[in-house]
C-alpha cells in the first residue's frame, strides 16, 4: 500500500504530465483533479490487493503443498492473477 505522502506525490505527477498533454485541456481547480487521481489510485490498489488474497487463498488450497516463492509458485501465482485480473475488467 502507498502511504498518504507518496499517493499525493504520484497524484501531483500524473496531473502535471496530463496538463503537459497537447490534446487535454482541463478546466477548474487542481485540488479537485487531484482528489480524483488520488481515488482512482486507491481504487486500483485496494482491487489489485483482493485479486492478491484471491490468489494466494486459492494457491494455499491447492492438495499438494506448493512453497511461497519457489519457482513453481511464482509461475502460478502470476498466471492465477492475470486470469483474476481478466475477471475484474469484465463488466
Amino acid at each position: 500500500m502507498l502511504s498518504e505522502d507518496k499517493a499525493s506525490h504520484l497524484a501531483h505527477v500524473i496531473l502535471q504530465a496530463v496538463k503537459q498533454h497537447s490534446a487535454v485541456r482541463l478546466t477548474g481547480e487542481d485540488g479537485k483533479a487531484l482528489r480524483a487521481i488520488k481515488q482512482v489510485i486507491a481504487a486500483e490498489l485496494a482491487q489489485e490487493e483482493e485479486i492478491d488474497r484471491k490468489v494466494k487463498a486459492k494457491l494455499s488450497s491447492y492438495s499438494r503443498g506448493i512453497i511461497e516463492g519457489s519457482a513453481e509458485w511464482d509461475v502460478l501465482y502470476r498466471k492465477t492473477f492475470e486470469e483474476e485480473s481478466r475477471k475484474h475488467l469484465k463488466p
